[in-house]
C-alpha cells in the first residue's frame, strides 16, 4: 500500500493585496486572535537567545590564525551579510511558532425558531404629562422605562402610536429596535398641537396597525395616559370592543396621583406651582377588561417600573434560540510564509552568506 500524504496549502498571495499582508502582523489582528496553544508563544523570547548561543559556542573553538600579509585585509561591505541567513532562520522560526500556537477566532451562527408577538406602544404626551409626581416628570419617566422594556424584548414586532388631542402613528410594527428606541426618545409635550386626550382615537390607530400586521398569533397593546379621554371622536370602550373581535389584547396603565401635584415652579416667587390632577380610572378598567387585558396603576417610578415587568412576564415570545459556536484557523499564512523564509534559509547556507568561515 502506497502511503498517503496531505500537503498544507500555501497561501496565494497573489490574491493579498500589499495592505493585507502587512495586516497579518500588526498588533490589533495578533491581539484579535484566541490561540489554542498560548503556552507555544513562550519561544518566541528564546528566538534571540539562539544567536547568541551560537556565538558563545564558537568562542570556545579553537581560534584559526589567518595571515594575510603586509597591510591586512581590506575591509568589504559584503562581510556584513553573512547575518541576512540569521535573520531569516529567526522570523521564519517566529513565524512557525505562530502557526504552532494556532491562532483562531471565534464564530457564532445563531438559530431563531417560533414568532414574537406584535406589540404597540400607546403614549399620551398630552401637557399634564409634564406633572412631576413621576420624576423628572410622568413622560419622562414613561418614556425611560418604555425603553428599558424595548431593550428587554427579543424577536418581536414593536409600534409607537402617540396621542394628544390626536393620535398618530409614529412607529410602525418593526423589529428594527432602534427606530423604536428613537421614536421613544422624540416624545415630549406639544409633538401633537392639539390639546386634550383622545384615548379612542389612539387605541383606533393602534388596532389598524395591529389588525394589518398578519401572521402573529398575538397581538398586545399597551396604552399609557395620565387622564381622561376629552377629545377624539372614537369612544373608547367601543375601540377597546373592536380591540377584542381582532384578537388584540389590551394592558392599559394609568399613571400619576390623584389631587393636588406639582407642576413646574412659579415665574415670580420660584415656587413649585401644584395642579389638580384626575385620572378616569374606572374607564381605563373597562378598557382592559373589555379586551382581556389588564389595569395597573402606577403613582411613582417604582410602581411604574413593576408594571412594564408585569407586562413584560405577562407576554412572553415563543422564541427558541439555538447557538452555534466554532472556530476560524489563520494559522495557514504564518505557516506558508515561514516555510518559504526556511527554504530560502537553506538557499542562502550554500551561498558564501552561508560560508562557516566568516563565522
Amino acid at each position: 500500500m502506497t502511503p498517503s500524504c496531505s500537503l498544507i496549502p500555501a497561501p496565494n498571495f497573489a490574491r493579498v493585496s500589499a495592505a493585507e499582508f502587512v495586516s497579518l502582523f500588526s498588533y490589533p489582528t495578533l491581539a484579535g486572535y484566541e490561540w489554542q496553544h498560548p503556552a507555544v508563544l513562550l519561544g518566541l523570547a528564546l528566538l534571540p537567545l539562539l544567536p547568541l548561543l551560537r556565538w558563545a559556542l564558537a568562542r570556545r573553538r579553537r581560534q584559526v590564525l589567518v595571515t594575510f600579509g603586509p597591510g591586512g585585509m581590506r575591509p568589504d561591505w559584503r562581510a556584513g551579510l553573512r547575518f541576512v541567513p540569521t535573520l531569516v532562520l529567526l522570523l521564519s522560526g517566529a513565524l512557525l511558532l505562530l502557526a504552532a500556537a494556532r491562532p483562531q477566532r471565534p464564530t457564532e451562527h445563531l438559530t431563531q425558531t417560533g414568532r414574537g408577538l406584535d406589540l404597540v406602544l400607546a403614549l399620551d404626551v398630552s401637557g399634564s404629562m409634564e406633572i412631576e409626581d413621576l420624576k423628572p416628570t410622568r413622560l419622562a419617566a414613561a418614556k425611560r422605562l418604555a425603553q428599558a422594556f424595548v431593550r428587554g424584548r427579543a424577536g418581536d414586532r414593536l409600534g409607537v402610536v402617540a396621542f394628544a388631542g390626536q393620535a398618530y402613528s409614529l412607529v410602525p410594527l418593526t423589529t428594527d429596535y432602534d427606530l423604536v428606541l428613537s421614536g421613544l426618545a422624540s416624545l415630549k409635550p406639544g409633538l401633537i398641537a392639539d390639546e386634550g386626550t383622545a384615548i379612542g382615537t389612539a387605541l383606533g390607530v393602534a388596532i389598524n396597525r395591529l389588525r394589518e400586521s398578519g401572521g402573529a398569533k398575538t397581538r398586545v397593546c399597551v396604552l399609557l395616559s395620565d387622564g381622561e379621554s376629552n377629545a377624539g371622536s372614537l369612544d373608547p370602550l367601543l375601540a377597546a370592543q373592536l380591540a377584542h373581535a381582532y384578537g388584540i389584547r389590551l394592558y392599559t396603565i394609568g399613571l400619576g396621583q390623584d389631587g393636588f401635584v406639582p407642576y413646574g415652579r412659579d415665574s415670580l416667587s420660584g415656587k413649585p406651582r401644584f395642579v389638580e390632577s384626575r385620572l378616569d380610572e374606572t374607564t381605563m378598567r373597562q378598557l382592559a377588561q373589555a379586551a382581556e387585558g389588564r389595569f395597573f396603576r402606577a403613582t411613582d417610578n417604582t410602581a411604574l417600573r413593576q408594571v412594564f415587568a408585569e407586562i413584560d412576564r405577562l407576554e412572553k415570545s415563543d422564541i427558541r434560540v439555538q447557538r452555534f459556536r466554532g472556530v476560524e484557523d489563520f494559522y495557514r499564512p504564518y505557516l506558508g510564509i515561514g516555510l518559504v523564509l526556511w527554504l530560502l534559509w537553506l538557499a542562502l547556507q550554500s551561498t558564501f552568506m552561508g560560508n562557516i568561515l566568516e563565522d
